[in-house]
This record gives C-alpha cells, structure tokens and sequence, in this order.
C-alpha cells in the first residue's frame, strides 16, 4: 500500500545501556533445536557484516517499499521458522539478533496491506542499532495487493488479522532468551499503514506482547478502510464525466493550499490545520467562458464526496473523509480501470466470494456498506475502547498520522485517539499529526522523524513526548528538491507556530501551541 519508501529514523541507544554479548551469546547454530509450541526452527545461522542477501521472491519488495541496502548490516544471527498454531497455517517468521552489542530490547516490524512477505527492508536499521528485531509474513505468501489467499481459509484470516504476529513475538523473545541467556528487558512495536494497525492489535488482544507502541497511519478499523478506499475510488468512476485525473487533482491541491495555508500562522506551502480549512470542491466549478483550470459539476461532486466521506442512502455521514490538502495522493485511489484494487478484492473476493456475478459497476453502493463493514470485523478491527489492558500494565502508544496521506485517511486516526483518550492515562498516549506528510513517509513537509528512539524513552522512563523533531526526508525519484526542512511536530491538537522571527525552515524557530 505503500507508496514512499519509509524511514524509519532509529536514533543510537545511550552507550551505557549498550550490553557486550560477544562473551555470553550460545552459537548461533544451536537455536536450531529450540523447541516451539505448534513451530519448528527451520534454520539458525550467523551472517556475517555485510554479507546478507533477501530470498528471492516473485512480488519483489513490499508494496511501497525500495529494496533496502543490506551491507551496512552487523553479524548477527538469522533464525528462521515456520509456525502452525492449525492445520491450514504457514506462518514464516524471522528473528535477526546481534551477534555483538545487543541493548537488551526487542523490536517487532509490521507489514504493509495483506501483507504477504517479511518486511526485511525495515528490520535492517532497528538491528544496526543493537535491538533483536522480528517480521513475519503473517501466514501466506503474496504481493500484499490481494486476498486471494483468504478464500476458503478463515484460519489464514485469523493469523493475518492477529495470530501470527502475537506468535511471532513469542517465538522472538524466546529465541533472544535462549540466544543471550536473558529475556529483552523491553519489547517495543515500530511500524507504519498495516503494521500500525498491527501494532493497535497488539495492544488489544495481547496487551503482555509490547511495552511500548509506535503505530503510524494505522489502516484501523480495517474493514471500513476498505469502505472508504472502495468510495473514494468509486466516486470518479460513477460517471466518466466525474473522471478526476492527475492535473485535475494537481489544480484541486493547489487551491487547497492557496486558501489554508496560513491557518496556521505561516504561508509555507504546508497546512497545519485542515480541519480549520473551509475549502469546498465547487469553489473550483467551471463557468462560462472558462476551460481547462476548473471542474465540472461531476468532477467537483466527486471530489466533495471524498471529502465528505461514506454516506447512507439518505446522506447521513458514515465514515470520516480524506482530509483537504491530501489530493495528490489520492490519484493512486482512481487511476486505474477500476477502484482502488485492494479494496475491490475485499469486495470482490471476501464480502462477496459467494456471489461470482458481482461487479462494483453495477453495485448499489448505500447497501453494500454494513455488509462489507461487518465481513471480518471481529479479526481485523480494533475498537478504541479495548485498549484498557495495556495501560492498566503501563503501556505507551504514540499515534502518528500524515496530514496528506491519500491512501488511509488522516481524519480517521484523530477519531480513534479521540475516542480513546478519555479511556487513557494522559502520559500514556499521544497523536502527533504531519503537516505534508503522505502515507508512511514522503511529501513536501517534514517528513523523517525517529518513533522507534521516541517510544524507547518513554516505555525506558522517561516523561511523554511533548515535541518531535521532524526533517524533510529525501525527495522521492522524479521529485523535485526540496531545501532542507526542520520543524516539530507537536502533541494533537496542537500545532507548530513560527515565532515570528529567524530561519522559517528551522523548527528552533517554532513552538508548539494550541490554536482557536
């Protein structure tokens, strides 16, 4: 789902809590007789720096995902294995842990869509920085962009829609143990769309897995994503003249950003606050004499709707919308033959996998929803008022979400935090929004900030945080470059205001403060 490469800015652990294991790690060959519930060690070896190479696979990386740089990888000991909790499942997990300078931490690593593969890329960067990491493929082997595989196994829906990642967790920290003759003092989840909702799953039905969770841009509820990714794909595909195509939604941004920018204080080209935005599609209505700059009625209607967000047949909103200001990302929503394929495949293959004359053309869209909502709702939801668990034992969440991400809308992790905090100790949770940030990573704002250093900190002791630093990350290719960017990023609702004076790209010269 994934569309920018994420970083995953692991900052370096005091020095002082830095562990010389050289002398008490076992041999790494040995955990292959480590004994698992429902699983087997299918191999255990040392891979020595720089020498790793990823499996080959047929999908390549993982949606959104560039292939990463394996050579600056440490020595440290690659155990593989494979675990069926049932008949029909295939779980294939990966624990990497440090040959040398472990800091006595685990990190689990998520996945992006139907996940489908180990997320190797992103389990690189937490292992060079002395933490045990583990990813797992969650139960079945593909692309991440369909769900095929869920067809007639509603176990393998079960190990993608929690198990296999609360088992991954177990086989990891009992392989660090049996590695290290001691078990992580912390376990930390750090992961982004699929893994953030992983990360809440955690949270909710294994509240003893995690001590601390970094869950950005969650794709939670998941069975309403794909309610609101199948509208605001359907939405320029009801009429061909309600197409909305790049340049279109170029032209839509742009004024976006010329009425709301400076809601927050600074004419910067990033919103701070969409939600204070009044921006409405007709704004942008064709009229006589004007063409090529403007929208027809279909075109500002659809655009609207995605705004707007799911309704029923009576118009009564459903489901929150795409905030203003995300528009360029939604292009990856609408531009193919039909909507947004993740979502129709959910359709498709699992709400309707019994009807094989089903076709989203012809689909009466107001009584499609309570069914798809409903289909899987109780494996792949987590509802905001499940978490007591985890912070009854002391459990951190920090919640992250990009202002412009066009493929999970922003506004509904606000919802979320909303409704959970009034159920949550105060310094246990926090939601810091991105202004021009896109899914995960990328976009014109400051972008590249370190959750996983963030989480570490505060499950490790320390206060909440109150500020995030944030830098514009590398422009992404065919990307125009940027100047160099820094800002905070401030606890919601909250919002970064320039101080009036000094270097406008420069978060020294910013505060964080709520605005009216």
């Amino acid at each position: 789902m994934r569309k920018a490469k994420i970083w995953l800015m692991v900052g370096a652990a005091p020095v002082a809590t830095m562990l010389s294991t050289s002398a008490m790690a076992r041999d790494c060959g040995t955990l292959t007789g480590m004994a698992l519930d429902h699983g087997k060690v299918m191999s255990a070896e040392l891979v020595t720096q720089g020498t790793f190479e990823p499996p080959a696979t047929p999908f390549g990386p993982p949606p959104g995902v560039a292939s990463a740089a394996y050579k600056a990888l440490p020595t440290f000991c690659r155990v593989r294995a494979t675990l069926q909790p049932t008949s029909d499942s295939d779980i294939k997990v990966e624990i990497w842990l440090p040959a040398t300078g472990w800091n006595g931490k685990f990190v689990g690593i998520g996945n992006g869509v139907w996940a489908g593969q180990v997320s190797y890329s992103q389990m690189g960067e937490p292992l060079g920085r002395g933490y045990a990491v583990a990813s797992t493929d969650t139960g079945h082997s593909g692309s991440g962009l369909t769900a095929e595989w869920a067809v007639g196994h509603p176990e393998k829906l079960v190990d993608f829609g929690h198990r296999a990642v609360h088992l991954m967790t177990v086989t990891a920290k009992q392989a660090a143990e049996d590695f290290y003759g001691m078990a992580p003092k912390l376990s930390l989840w750090n992961s982004c769309s699929t893994g953030g909702r992983q990360g809440l799953m955690a949270a909710y039905r294994y509240p003893q897995d995690y001590d601390a969770i970094s869950a950005m841009a969650p794709a939670n509820p998941m069975t309403d994503l794909m309610v609101q990714s199948m509208w605001a794909g359907f939405q320029p595909k009801r009429t061909p003249s309600a197409t909305l195509t790049p340049a279109l939604l170029g032209l839509i941004h742009n004024a976006v950003v010329a009425q709301c920018d400076a809601l927050d204080g600074l004419r910067d080209g990033l919103i701070g606050r969409p939600r204070a935005c009044r921006f409405k599609a007709a704004a942008l209505l064709c009229k006589p004499g004007r063409k090529g700059d403007c929208l027809n009625a279909d075109q500002a209607g659809a655009m609207q709707a995605i705004y707007d967000g799911v309704r029923d047949a009576g118009g009564k909103p459903l489901l929150p919308g795409w905030p203003v200001g995300s528009e360029m990302q939604l292009a990856a929503l609408m531009m193919g033959p039909e909507p947004f394929p993740v979502a129709t495949d959910y359709f498709r293959l699992l709400v309707h996998g019994d009807q094989n004359d089903w076709d989203w053309r012809a689909m009466d869209y107001a009584r499609e929803i309570a069914a798809a909502r409903s289909y899987g709702a109780g494996i792949l939801n987590v509802p905001s008022n499940g978490l007591a668990a985890f912070f009854a034992r002391g459990g951190k969440l920090l919640l992250s979400h990009g202002w412009t991400d066009g493929l999970i809308p922003a506004n509904n992790t606000i919802a979320f935090y909303e409704s959970l905090k009034s159920g949550a100790p105060a310094d246990q949770l926090r939601l810091f929004m991105v202004p021009g940030m896109d899914h995960c990573a990328g976009g014109e704002g400051a972008s590249a900030f370190d959750t996983l250093d963030t989480i570490d900190r505060w499950a490790s002791g320390g206060a909440a945080p109150e500020r995030i630093l944030a830098h514009r990350g590398p422009a992404m290719p065919g990307a125009p470059t940027l100047p160099p960017l820094s800002r905070p990023l401030c606890p919601f609702p909250q919002v970064a205001q320039y101080k009036g004076s000094g270097d406008q790209n420069d978060a020294a010269n910013f505060r964080c403060a709520a605005m009216k």
